[in-house]
């Protein structure tokens, strides 16, 4: 989000005078239109579906002013390129740190506890500018996708700008100690750039079609953006010629920009495979926008973009996207609902205040200070604001672990001691539990809920991606066990992990888990967003029967979530083609002789419930709803009872999550859910029971 908008018009714009600097109006524009749509994506997602293209427009700005500046007085040392820094930090950190500072405190007081040691982990990674590699990686884990957003995602298009400021003065400085001579430099540098343009173009494009999530946020996706802007302004330097075009023209080429990025932030959308070849579009409509420089005349834009709002806009744009979305992902919390029309516009004058006040305080000053242009100054600057932040995110990080550990050890008591009308077993009418199915106290806090995971996450043991790579786990007896268990099927399988491990232990026996991620194991081709993804789903079904069929397992357990769209099959049709799939499926494991037991999918949340209790603690009945708003099809459990043989039995642990009119999120002094869908180890444990005679009467078959 570089601010740097004087430039030399000489080479920019051969009709000025070559000694007149003055304030390029165009590019305070095409920020303000750039931070414009980033914060109506982020209100109105379902409206602006393509807002996000904002980021690119900024990093082709960032691009062109960073490498104008560079070409025009290159730095000569590494004195100068620590001078380079130096601007930047005093241009940029002051505000980022007071943000981050204020968000994290904000955090603390608003947000569920749940979230605190995810807040702490990001605002680290956003102090240090790599939050864009932090986001990447846990883009890659899908359960993330149904987390809360952390409030400091808007870090990671800064981090990428950031590591750009860092390498590109590098990059000039290696150039000019090669080459020498100016103009020659000049030359060679746009040919690097152009390099590099190429270069991670490629891997843009081909990245995005194998992990989309993560490539969003990684550099070297982005780094082409960045690289684009580069080329425009070596070329408006050493070609200056190329630019002279006639007023119409400019304002012609313009307005088709302007008209470029609108199509795509209306047309895009949040779940197409972005950045890659798709970014082309805003970008290159961005670098036509600078190349244009249409700043006067009856046909330019700044006619209507000059306006003193717009450029007032595109003067604080740095802040506004810094502040605007910490308080949109905050404001909800301390409303006690989501946002309304009204409360976004509130959203909205607050940012722009926000951004107003930021600019005047904090970013101005440090530019203007006389004692903070020494080197010693600057660089005491970067670290006291990053040592404050790591100190905050690690004291964040310890409090939620010491309660996190002390909630785990009060959960193992609890299960061990084998508690009458604890978890599942308070739905138990032969339990004869009185008072609320939720049970008091709450055990388990909702940030140790919210890590409560089976073992088979920190073991690894999950096919992802495009399925290719595809680990086997084994639990229980590793020698001479007296049945051998076959755990097969999606994440909807793996969370009934920790009922088969405890009885695995008392029985013997040794479970060997077959998983996948966010797949519904047939042989159908399902909406998946990475490129290869649908075969790879397919290939892993098929797999995943040939090791266990007949392959002398005593019984195959499986449970599966339908939570992909079949391609090719309307809406209305996909839950019988989907269970017409799954009885292809099944069948070939009846054609082979094994005993299957099928586990009917459980009740589905949605939103996370360890979230909702923290925010709910004395009222844990608002986590709770009718139970038609929770029981799903389950594609797989029918396909089980139309197939009707003896070697194939179903299971239903509904009852333990609801009863006739209510589905539960807390039941029995347990919260049962680590999100919206998944079971906590802890209330999986206590369904062990419950699982038990429907295992032991098929191994004594």
């Amino acid at each position: 989000m570089e601010n740097v908008t004087t430039l030399q018009t000489s080479t920019a714009a051969p009709r000025a005078e070559p000694s007149s600097r003055r304030r390029r109006g165009d590019i305070q524009s095409l920020r303000a239109v750039a931070v414009v749509l980033v914060v109506l994506f982020h209100l109105w997602p379902k409206r602006m579906t393509g807002g996000f293209v904002g980021v690119d427009v900024f990093f082709v700005i960032s691009g062109f002013l960073i490498t104008s500046h560079l070409i025009k007085d290159p730095p000569t040392s590494l004195r100068g390129v620590g001078a380079f820094w130096g601007r930047r930090v005093r241009r940029l950190l002051p505000a980022a740190f007071v943000v981050i500072v204020l968000t994290v405190v904000a955090s603390w007081v608003f947000l569920p506890e749940s979230q605190w040691e995810a807040v702490a982990h990001d605002a680290m990674a956003s102090a240090l500018y790599v939050e864009n590699w932090h986001l990447a990686a846990t883009a890659t884990d899908y359960l993330a996708a149904d987390g809360a957003p952390s409030p400091f995602q808007q870090f990671w298009s800064l981090s990428v700008e950031e590591q750009f400021y860092f390498l590109w003065p590098l990059l000039v400085v290696g150039v000019l100690a090669l080459v020498g001579r100016r103009g020659r430099a000049r030359r060679t540098v746009g040919a690097v750039i152009g390099v590099i343009f190429v270069g991670s173009l490629a891997a843009s494009v081909a990245y995005t079609m194998v992990r989309p999530a993560a490539a969003y946020f990684v550099t070297y996706t982005r780094l082409w953006e960045l690289a684009l802007g580069g080329l425009l302004g070596v070329a408006t330097f050493s070609r200056p010629g190329w630019f002279a075009w006639p007023q119409a023209v400019r304002g012609a080429v313009a307005w088709g920009a302007l008209a470029a990025m609108a199509w795509a932030a209306f047309t895009f959308e949040g779940s197409m495979a972005y950045p890659g070849a798709a970014a082309l579009v805003p970008t290159f409509a961005a670098v036509a926008f600078l190349a244009a420089r249409s700043e006067d005349g009856a046909a330019s834009p700044q006619r209507v973009l000059g306006a003193r709002a717009i450029q007032f806009t595109g003067d604080i744009s740095y802040s506004v996207y810094l502040w605007h979305w910490p308080i949109i992902v905050i404001v909800p919390y301390v409303l006690g609902h989501a946002l309304s029309w009204p409360d976004k516009l509130v959203v909205v004058a607050v940012a722009v205040v926000a951004g107003w006040a930021s600019k005047t305080l904090i970013e101005d000053p440090p530019q203007r200070s006389r004692r903070l242009v020494r080197p010693a100054w600057t660089a005491a600057l970067a670290a006291g604001g990053m040592i404050v932040v790591v100190a905050l995110g690690t004291t964040q990080i310890v409090s939620t672990d010491i309660r996190q550990d002390r909630a785990a050890k009060q959960v193992t008591e609890a299960l061990a001691s084998s508690s009458r009308c604890l978890g599942a077993a308070a739905m138990d009418p032969a339990d004869d539990c009185a008072g609320s199915p939720h049970g008091s106290p709450i055990i388990n806090t909702p940030a140790q809920a919210a890590a409560d995971m089976p073992a088979a996450y920190g073991d690894g043991c999950w096919s992802s991606g495009t399925f290719t790579h595809r680990p086997v786990c084994t639990y229980g007896r590793q020698q001479n066990p007296t049945a051998r268990i076959a755990l097969v099927g999606n994440s909807h399988a793996g969370h009934l992990l920790p009922a088969l491990q405890k009885l695995a232990d008392a029985h013997g026996w040794q479970i060997t888990t077959y998983l996948v991620s966010a797949c519904s194991p047939f042989d159908r081709d399902q909406d998946l967003p990475v490129a290869g993804a649908a075969k790879g789903c397919r290939d892993w079904a098929r797999w995943a029967q040939e090791q266990t069929a007949s392959r002398g397992f005593d019984l195959i357990v499986t449970s599966a979530y339908f939570g992909k769209a079949i391609l090719g099959v309307p809406k209305s049709e996909q839950v019988p083609a989907a269970t017409d799939a799954y009885v292809d499926w099944l069948t070939a494991w009846k054609d082979s002789g094994d005993q299957v037991l099928v586990i009917r999918d459980i009740p589905h949340v949605g939103d996370s419930v360890p979230d909702c209790v923290a925010e709910h603690q004395d009222d844990l009945s608002a986590c709770d709803a009718p139970r038609a708003e929770r029981i799903v099809p389950d594609p797989l459990a029918a396909a089980a009872r139309r197939i009707d043989v003896d070697s194939i039995r179903t299971l239903d642990l509904t009852k333990y999550f609801c009863d006739r009119q209510t589905c539960y999120s807390t039941i029995g002094g347990l919260i049962a859910y680590f999100d919206g869908s998944h079971m906590t180890t802890a209330f999986a444990t206590t369904l062990a029971p419950y699982l038990e005679p429907a295992v032991t009467a098929v191994l004594a078959r």
